[in-house]
This record gives C-alpha cells, structure tokens and sequence, in this order.
C-alpha cells in the first residue's frame, strides 16, 4: 500500500541527488564570526516561559534567556545561573547560591529577586507557563540576600532540577517581562537585532555579557524553512550554514557523500504520536482508539516516510529516558484486530475523521502513510495541512480536531497526560494516581516502578498512537563545529559554535 508514497519520495530523492553532486554551496556567512541556522518553524514569540511552541527555545534558549540550571547535550543538569545548591532530607527545600556579576542586557542588575519573581510569575493563577503546574508547586519562595533564592515545594519534586534547566523556567527582568514576546530581554550572550517575521530572526553578540571573549560567533541568523526541499535548496546554495533536525530525510545520503558539508545523526526527546481527541466520538471509546494503534505499522511508516531515521515507541517515553519502557509490541500491526474492535464498538464504516497536519516535514510525510493505513481498516482521514499559527490555536489551544500528528520533544513530560484540559483531553484519575506517587516518592526504585506503571497506563488506555522517536539529524557547511548531535532538549547553543 506505500508503494505509490514510496515511489514519489524515491523520484524527488534522485532529483536531489543530482543537485547535490553538481553544486557546490556558496558561503552563507560572510566572515567567521557569523552563523545562519535553519529552523523548520518559526514561533509565534519569544518569551519561552509564555507559550509551549518548542522554537521559541531554539533560538532564545541559552542564547538570550538563562536559567538556574542548564541542559546538556547528554541531558545532564548543570550549574547555570545557579552555581550550587543544596537540598534538605526530605527534598522540600532547595537553597541556591547565585552567579554574581550578572547583569539583563538592558543594563539591569540580576539578583534573587528576580528570581522569584519569574518563579512566581510563572506559577501565577494568570500564568499561561506550559509547565506552570511545576511552579505552583512551589509553596514559597525567599530571597534573604542577593545571591541566595529558597525555594520551599508543598510536594516533592524529583525531577526539579532539570526542569529548571528548561525553557520555561528561564529567569526574566521583572522591568521588561511584559514585552518578552517581541522584545525580549535576559541575561545571555546575544541580544534580538530583528524579527523579520515569516522570514528570520537575527541575534548579535552582547558585548556586556559576564564572558564575551568566550564567544565567537557574533551574529546569527535563524531562517524559517518548513518546506524540505527549500531546506535542501537553501544549504546547497550556501543561504544557511547548518539545518538541526533537518527535514529532508530522502536527501540525507547525498549529503553524507558531499563533501562540503557533515552530517550527525542523533537522538532526541521528540515522541512523535498521532494525537487523538479522546473526547470526540467516537474517539472516546477505547476500542476504536486502540484500532488506530493496531493499524499502525510502525516499520512501514518509518520506511516511507523518514526513510528509515527513527525508533518505534509504544508510549510517551523515548530510549534516552532512563525509565524507558518498550510497550511497542503492546500493539502489533493487526489490522483484522483493529476491524474487530471497531465493530465491537458498533462503528459503522467508513468512519470519517479529519487528520490535521502542521508544517514539519515528519508530520507532512507520515501523514500520508497513517491515512492510507488508517483506510486499510475503514477509517477515512482526511488530511488537512495547516500552518504553525493554526496547529496552535485550533490544535493545541482550541481542541478542534479528530487527529493531529506532532512530536513533543520536551523531556521528562508524562505530567501532561495528569491535566484533562490539555489538548489530547485525556482524563483518568487513575494515571493521575501513579503520577502523584512518582512525583512524591524519594526512593529511586519506587519512581522508577511509578514511571514504567504510568507509560504502561498511557498504553493500555490508547490514548495516542504512539509512532516514533525523532531522529535528530544536522547537516552543516564543514568547518562548523559546536552542534549537539543529541537534542534532548529543543535549542540551539550558539555560544558553543565556532568555525575552524
């Protein structure tokens, strides 16, 4: 049934072929201090700790905005804005000990102050935070001298130091946090120049950052390309130096043979899930749920559509998460299962569903072979491509939709399933009891079984099929080092890049 899909993607990949062997790239920066990055989306603003759209974190994480803790390429969590802390016996307390010399790039001075005025901020009843459950967790928060925030939680919260590596827990100048989503102020190395909106953003290197002789890259360019092809087209003709998590996986090849550029294939945090809307009927029965997930073949639509970059998952957990379950085999392609179950549901079919689609490349392409699947077993989705703005406000905010396929590369994030509002509408009181006894326990071994217990709950109630980990795959001009090859968190740290 791919083979059709399967032909065009092969035909377009020949194509290409035969432009990466003749082109050679031109020269997107035009001195060594300067960097043009690729971006397949372009966010709807720049305050990281106002909206969920993971490119606000690619170009403002690291970059403008810092905060206590930071994320590294092998998703560790180190000292940032913090350079220690300590934590009492019962975890409930954590005292930090703050950076000095630290300064907003509009001059102001960074103190504990702030600190809990973004905690607070962020926690706030009005606080539209992705991770604002995290924050109102917080029961006080104690400034006492400058250099010193307490943070007292009402419950513990094992994972709070890497979620305040986060984008969302970045530390904002309470004197411009209102104009963040356009003219954001923090205390990085680079300061926003332009936002030529639909097109690009460009930052330029702060020269009152604490360590500027450590930067080396002076302005960078992040220029929105969704379409794959484009993305090709703007490398081979040197308008963009490097492409992180590169949509074109049908050029990929061509590029590893080229030798002006190198290719890194990683791994993210991206689970890629075809969303369902377990409120809609009748998506909220169980069984027609579950048939979706027994219609999927998940090998098949690697094939076809990533060509074969990506790694089945069975629930909302990836292989770089130490909990990791695989449920994969849970649900084996069976498609006469899945027929059975529809009409044990008292389906009649076809069942006519719409299958939105945002922009990214993964989506776009795996679409086409969920749908063909999806029509093995009497279920027609209609596909409806729409942009970033849209997928936000009619998706994610507005809930208008049957099924949707997106990748949630934030990590550690099973707590989205505890909250019925979100947009996959999922309500069980029974994952919400698992999640609060991992979230409450300090004893490693009984998290661990909390954290496997809840990806097994997510798989049994089918609240998404559950498609595949995001390979991360980087192609940049050789000679421009500092990448992650690993992105388990979605940014771009690009006081990290130089060229050689």
């Amino acid at each position: 049934m791919f083979g059709p899909i399967a032909r065009v993607v092969t035909g377009f990949s020949a194509v290409l072929a035969g432009l990466l062997l003749l082109a050679e790239p031109g020269s997107a920066q035009n001195a060594k201090d300067s960097v043009v990055i690729g971006m397949a989306l372009e966010p709807p603003g720049l305050d990281p700790t106002a909206g969920a759209a993971a490119a606000i974190g690619e170009i403002t994480h690291f970059n403008i905005f810092e905060g206590l803790t930071r994320i590294d390429e092998n998703g560790a969590t180190q000292p940032l804005l913090a350079d220690s802390w300590t934590i009492s016996p019962d975890y409930k307390t954590y005292t930090f000990k703050l950076k000095t010399g630290v300064a907003y790039q509009d001059g102001e001075r960074f103190s504990s102050e702030d600190v809990k005025f973004s905690f607070e901020r962020a926690g706030d009843a009005s606080s539209t935070n992705k991770d604002k459950a995290m924050f109102a967790n917080m029961a006080s928060i104690e400034a006492p001298d400058p250099t010193t925030v307490v943070v007292h939680l009402k419950e513990t919260y094992p994972d709070l130091l890497f979620h305040l590596g986060l984008n969302t827990a970045v530390i904002v100048d309470p004197k411009s946090a209102a104009t963040n989503a356009t003219a954001p102020v923090g205390t990085g190395p680079y300061k926003l120049q332009a936002w030529n909106k639909g097109a690009s953003a460009t930052l330029v290197k702060w020269e009152g950052y604490r360590d500027p002789t450590a930067i080396k890259i002076k302005t960078v360019t992040f220029r929105f390309i969704s379409d794959p092809s484009a993305q090709v087209a703007a490398l081979l003709a040197g308008d963009v130096d490097a492409f992180p998590r590169f949509g074109s996986y049908a050029s990929v090849a061509q590029f590893q043979a080229n030798p002006n550029f190198t290719v890194t294939i990683g791994q993210t945090e991206g689970k890629t899930v075809l969303a369902i809307n377990n409120k809609r009927k009748p998506l909220d029965d169980v069984r027609v749920r579950q048939a979706i997930a027994y219609a999927i073949d998940r090998k098949a639509l690697i094939d076809g559509a990533l060509f074969g970059f990506g790694t089945p998952i069975g629930s909302h957990y990836t292989a770089l998460d130490p909990d990791y379950v695989d449920l994969t085999g849970v649900y084996p392609y069976d498609p006469e299962k899945a027929k059975a179950l529809l009409k044990e549901a008292g389906v009649a079919t076809p069942l006519h569903l719409t299958l939105k689609l945002p922009p990214p490349a993964y989506a776009r392409q795996s679409g086409e072979v969920v749908a063909a699947e999806l029509a093995q077993i009497g279920i027609d989705a209609t596909i409806e491509n729409v942009e970033w703005a849209q997928w936000l406000d009619g998706v994610f905010k507005n809930k208008n939709y049957d099924l949707t396929i997106v990748a949630h590369v934030e990590p550690h994030d099973l707590a989205i399933y505890t909250n019925p509002n979100y947009y996959f509408q999922y309500d069980s009181t029974a994952f919400r009891a698992i999640m609060a006894k991992a979230d409450s326990t300090l004893d490693p071994a009984a998290r661990k079984e909390a954290l496997e217990a809840a990806q097994r709950q997510l798989t049994t109630d089918a609240v998404n099929a559950f498609l595949f980990q995001l390979p991360d795959i980087t192609v940049a001009r050789r000679g421009l080092v500092g990448l992650w090859k690993n992105s388990p968190i979605a940014a771009n740290d690009v006081a990290a890049l130089s060229w050689q």
